[in-house]
């Protein structure tokens, strides 16, 4: 006697319910990375625009200056670049006072050569910080995790 072979319908909807519960933690997961995900990616986009400024400033053989606005997080580059920083992260700056075109900015001035005259940005999120650097001396743009020490 042969009975056919399949899944019963209590059987199908228990493995539908597993299903829609891994589903449900997976979405919790990556809607917790998210923030985490756009810090960092704000950091990036912040040392790649004063590199970019940076190699302007070589290139072009003239002085360049990136300017940033911490309390509208909007920037300005070499090149007529500008963009903003998304809402929801903090920016503390740290830049030469004679850069310092007005209270609550930063800028930076890159020479010909590639010195910088230095700054640091620290973009946080709730406990996450990335920091961006920028050497006076070689005017390299560093990226790394964590406020560090001013």
């Amino acid at each position: 006697m042969n009975r056919a072979r399949g899944l019963s319908l209590l059987e199908l909807l228990v493995v539908v319910a597993l299903i829609a519960t891994l589903a449900g933690l997976g979405a919790m997961v990556v809607g917790r990375a998210l923030p985490g995900q756009q810090l960092r990616g704000a950091a990036r986009e912040l040392a790649a625009e004063l590199r970019f400024t940076r190699a302007q400033a070589i290139a072009t053989g003239s002085e360049q200056v990136f300017r940033l606005d911490v309390d509208s997080r909007r920037w300005d580059a070499a090149g007529k670049r500008s963009g903003e920083l998304p809402a929801g992260i903090e920016i503390i700056a740290t830049s030469a006072r004679q850069e310092q075109p007005a209270q609550r900015e930063a800028a930076v001035r890159f020479f010909p050569e590639g010195a910088a005259t230095g700054a640091r940005f620290v973009l946080r999120r709730d406990d996450a910080d990335w920091r961006v650097d920028v050497a006076w001396l070689t005017g390299e743009v560093t990226l790394a995790r964590g406020e560090g020490t001013p």
